[in-house]
């Protein structure tokens, strides 16, 4: 009789947490099983000192690879910038030497477009592209804007009821509508 009282009392709260017992005990026992299974994978490595030699000795030489590669990828992009800095100078001089004799030099000069090329093999690249003075492949001849007179002034809100036409909406008064 005890027994059936505390079961209508309590009887779906025991179901409950049975169930939540059950689903946890789950949980933890996967885990459980993993860790050991890690710690029993790890144990023969850690026994046998020439596998793990081994593993260093592989691990430096990828790294010792990786290395050099990444140093030779630094000094192409300093030879680069040697060229660069080459051609800025010749440029300069060429400049120069234009000026002394009376022409003109900032139309026979171009400077070198740079930028950043992302090549799969060797990462990112600096490339100098330079433009070709002759005539333009394209026929887009760029129109200028027309002096008008902005539709708006440049501090136009439309939330702020500022700066509008004629008509602005303001909010009713607060309090009773009725007058005092």
């Amino acid at each position: 009789m005890f027994v059936g009282s505390l079961l209508a009392t309590y009887g779906w709260y025991i179901v409950f947490s049975c169930i939540l017992l059950y689903v946890v005990f789950q949980k933890l026992s996967t885990r459980l099983r993993a860790l050991r299974q890690r710690q029993l994978d790890r144990a023969p490595a850690a026994l046998e000192p020439d596998i793990v030699v081994k593993r260093q000795e592989a691990l430096a030489a990828a790294r010792l690879k990786m290395q050099d590669e990444l140093n030779a990828q630094v000094e192409k992009h300093k030879e680069k910038l040697r060229q660069l800095e080459e051609e800025k100078r010749r440029q300069k001089i060429e400049m120069w030497d234009s000026m002394q004799e009376g022409k003109s030099y900032k139309g026979n000069t171009r400077k070198p477009q740079l930028r950043w090329v992302f090549v799969a093999a060797r990462g990112l690249s600096l490339v100098a592209e330079e433009d070709s003075p002759g005539p333009s492949t394209s026929s887009v001849i760029p129109k200028r804007k027309s002096d008008r007179k902005p539709l708006r002034r440049g501090g136009y809100n439309p939330l702020s009821g500022e700066g509008g036409g004629a008509c602005s909406w303001r909010p009713g008064r607060r309090g009773p509508s009725s007058g005092g």
